[in-house]
């Protein structure tokens, strides 16, 4: 279990009401934020903006949501939005196959495009040519979408590991079904201990499968190392 680095801090009233208007819901997270009222202000104004502003589809965008929680194996991104995307209607197949996106058939070209560009974001490498098949599917205005959305995605995670946030106690339901989970339990055990950290449960990380997407993605690399598919 993760300990508690900030006391969770009244969420201000108007800030509060915000939330509720925009149909969100108390969340952990806000209550660390809200040691610091502006920042949290500023976080809620962006994140809903990145959320319900854009014209591009929002299950698209929660598809790209999902797979940074997977890359960056945050737990709480991951299930924060594994319901978000639900509720925007992605279809299960997509969620269970999002570690496989380029082989699966749950995905079309467009879709591929934009998580090709998410990985890329996340990895902080975009090349012209995951740019140029990006901007094959989409327009200027859509493409300046989803690069805020995966760049702000590709910050929350780091927030979030930073402050150790969890759900723990937050009334929105059991924790989501095991998803994607490929080989969590190798990738598991090579991964390093950070000295004087407790270690992460195993239901939390494999449940989602995060720890298996960092795996696939590594064992793939080595196969193209070795020129092998």
């Amino acid at each position: 279990m993760k300990i508690q680095r900030y006391p969770y801090a009244q969420v201000p009233a108007e800030v509060a009401r915000q939330i509720r208007e925009l149909g969100g819901r108390p969340l952990n997270l806000y209550r660390v934020l809200a040691n610091a009222p502006p920042m949290l202000k500023i976080w809620v104004d962006f994140a809903y903006a990145v959320r319900r502003e854009c014209k591009t589809p929002r299950s698209l965008r929660e598809l790209m949501i999902l797979r940074t929680a997977q890359l960056s194996e945050s737990f709480y991104e991951w299930h924060q939005h594994r319901r978000m995307a639900r509720e925007a209607g992605v279809p299960e197949q997509q969620v269970a196959e999002l570690t496989m996106w380029r082989w699966s058939d749950a995905f079309d070209s467009g879709e591929r495009a934009a998580l090709a560009f998410t990985e890329a974001m996340v990895a902080g490498r975009v090349n012209d040519a995951t740019h140029a098949e990006l901007a094959r599917h989409f327009d200027p205005e859509a493409c300046i979408e989803l690069a805020m959305t995966a760049g702000y995605y590709c910050m929350v995670p780091r927030i979030l590991a930073a402050i150790a946030v969890t759900p723990e106690g937050e009334a929105d339901g059991p924790i989501p079904e095991a998803l994607g989970v490929e080989d969590s339990g190798e990738r598991r055990r090579r991964m390093p201990k950070v000295s004087g950290e407790a270690s992460a449960p195993r239901t939390s990380l494999e449940q989602c499968g995060l720890l298996g997407a960092s795996a696939t993605m590594k064992s793939r690399s080595s196969k193209r190392a070795r020129g092998l598919r």
